[in-house]
């Protein structure tokens, strides 16, 4: 929002959400109905493709917001090097409106503009029209038209609104109030209305128009240099010709320079180009990739879960994963879902990749992802190639000197590799520190318990976390109540005998604090008292199946205020929250630990020094329900 929002500052359908892409399904539906019905003469093939033109704007933007994150988070050749936070995410995501806004407006042209309809599909001479009225009169009004949004006036009713974001990625390039995008509409659409008057407009010239359009837009906004110097040297007037990220960077950095839309002649002509234009092109090339000091390893969770990851869909990357996936998500788009999944597993299946690039304090935090569904993870005939995977990602990173890689999700289960013990068997002089958070997780689960409890129901498989959590129970008095015979068993069998206890069926679940994994089934869950509440120490969370119990977070902390560049959410959990086995990895680099923290053991005493460190330096439990405080 500008600091001081003008007439028109808010979209007309801002009210409507999600649902505003239904204003476009009633022209698109007739368009379409007209014709396959219309005599073939009457065909107008260029409307019915404005809504295919609509959906091809929106995957073109899409791309480059994957591609930008994906690149920045890498580091290589980026220009600004400050955070980006949830503040500009959720400004910045009705991004899309102007989209459906020209869409209404190619709609109005197409019925009441002379020589708009029922056009042919290629005319050169239109193309050519197209090119050149652009290149003078829409750049040069847009140049003294931006030059007039910096006026205080101006500026602080509407333009600020686009300059809220320093930093900026490709969307930033349309997020502007609505009165703005009335005159850029009007502005870019003189080209088309000119070459429709004259009798020459044709559907390709339309849509690869506003192609250029937004692809420029969306390359002045990435923050990541990606215009060959090679060509600048080949033909060196280009520079007037065809501005560069780095350029446009600096309108957002330095505010009163570089104004030009896509040409810089302007600024050149007017004295208005900024002094660093070329050496922040030059510096921004010659930037390398980093070496983070912190790598955390994950995967994708269920197929709907790669909207979900930062590189998928702003909108949905800012909040919580659903558990249970939005209907239009699961009907209307499941052929991209497919298809995005079979890129992801097939053609990029054999390495990790950086999706994520987080600061605290002195260190660089990168997320990895290893291309793999939670399936995969289920499947004996995928461990291999994921231990493969694995273990290519440790040694790279161990060769570029990383100092902490944590195992995330099911990278890090007994059945895969042991809790990460099988790569440090096979490596033995790593320098890198293996964490696979168990540690980190259970010391979280403990902490979570409310003061004063004197006992708890305890159902789940038993994991290594599982086990260090009912040893320090134990070991401070309370009482853990064992579902199952054969967890009771195999606790009993591993030492864990104080205060343990098998659940008796004449007996009642008396206790309200349950700590419950994976493994737990519908019919325990709905035994439980009224008012219990669930405390999971696995990775992923329960079923929430009781309206009238509590369910906690999966073990999990709030991260330091001195955090930077937090701009998605992990998984299901809320903003600038970690999981704790990230966590764990973080906390072990912070504190300069130079033994590993994986494999089949887990020193349960070292559980108070691990919750003390992580208090230590600022991170902070979640809260728990008023009831349980």
């Amino acid at each position: 929002m500008a600091s001081r929002p003008g007439v028109l500052t808010e979209w007309p359908w801002s009210p409507f959400g999600g649902f505003k892409y239904l204003l476009v399904v009633p022209l698109a539906i007739a368009s379409i109905y007209s014709y396959m019905t219309a005599e073939e003469e009457e065909k107008d093939l260029g409307r019915m493709l404005i809504v295919a033109l609509m959906l091809w704007r929106i995957v073109h933007s899409q791309i480059w917001i994957s591609v930008s994150r994906q690149k920045t988070a890498k580091g290589t050749k980026k220009i600004v090097d400050k955070p980006i936070e949830f503040e500009q995410v959720d400004r910045e995501r009705s991004w899309d409106d102007q989209i459906i806004f020209n869409t209404l407006f190619m709609y109005l042209l197409n019925s009441k503009l002379p020589g708009s309809s029922r056009i042919p599909i290629w005319r050169l001479d239109g193309a050519i029209l197209i090119a050149l009225v652009h290149a003078g009169p829409v750049e040069f009004l847009y140049y003294w038209f931006h030059r007039a949004l910096h006026h205080h006036f101006l500026y602080s009713r509407y333009h600020s609104h686009h300059h809220s974001s320093i930093v900026t990625e490709p969307i930033t390039s349309v997020v502007h109030p609505f009165a703005e995008h009335i005159a850029y509409t009007i502005l870019f659409a003189i080209p088309i209305v000119a070459a429709s008057l004259c009798g020459i407009l044709s559907i390709f010239s339309v849509i690869a128009y506003m192609t250029y359009i937004d692809f420029m837009n969306n390359l002045g906004h990435c923050n990541f240099e990606c215009f060959p110097k090679r060509l600048f040297h080949l033909f060196p007037p280009l520079k007037f010709l065809c501005y560069t990220p780095s350029f446009h960077s600096l309108h957002h950095t330095q505010f009163r320079t570089n104004y030009s839309l896509f040409m810089p002649i302007y600024d050149y002509i007017y004295g208005t180009t900024d002094k660093c234009t070329e050496s922040l092109y030059e510096n921004s090339l010659e930037r390398e990739e980093e070496s983070p000091d912190v790598i955390h390893l994950t995967h994708l969770t269920t197929l709907d879960s790669i909207y979900q990851m930062r590189l998928g869909f702003p909108s949905f990357s800012s909040r919580p994963l659903w558990s249970r996936s939005p209907w239009y998500l699961t009907y209307s788009m499941w052929p991209f879902t497919l298809l995005f999944s079979f890129v992801l597993t097939s053609a990029i299946s054999s390495c990790t990749f950086v999706f994520e690039r987080n600061r605290l304090r002195n260190l660089i935090l990168h997320s990895h992802l290893l291309p793999k569904f939670g399936f995969h993870y289920k499947s004996q005939r995928h461990h291999r190639s994921i231990n493969n995977i694995i273990e290519a990602a440790i040694i790279e990173a161990d060769e570029k000197g990383v100092k902490v890689m944590s195992l995330g999700l099911m990278n890090t289960t007994e059945e895969l590799n042991g809790y990460g013990e099988l790569y440090v068997q096979k490596h033995p002089k790593l320098k890198i520190r293996l964490v696979d958070g168990s540690s980190m997780a259970a010391a979280v689960v403990v902490n979570s318990i409310p003061k004063g409890t004197t006992e708890v129901v305890f159902r789940g498989n038993l994991t290594k976390i599982a086990s260090a959590i009912v040893f320090s129970l134990s070991h401070k008095g309370i009482k853990v109540v064992v579902l199952r015979e054969e967890e009771y068993t195999k606790l009993i069998k591993s030492g864990a005998d104080e205060n343990l206890v098998l659940f008796s069926s004449n007996n009642c679940y008396s206790s309200t604090v349950w700590l419950v994994g994976d493994g737990l089934g519908k019919e325990e869950q709905m035994k439980a008292k009224e008012g219990t509440l669930f405390i999971p120490f696995s990775q992923f969370p329960p079923a929430k199946l009781r309206k009238d119990c509590f369910y906690h977070s999966t073990p999990a902390l709030l991260v330091p205020k001195s955090a930077q560049s937090i701009d998605s959410c992990e998984n299901w959990l809320g903003r600038r929250v970690m999981s704790a086995w990230r966590i764990g990895g973080i906390v072990h680099a912070l504190e300069g630990w130079e033994e590993h923290d994986c494999g089949n053991t887990c020193n349960f005493f070292r559980l108070h020094a691990i919750w003390e460190a992580a208090l230590r330096h600022d991170f902070q439990p979640l809260q728990l329900p008023p009831s349980h405080l």
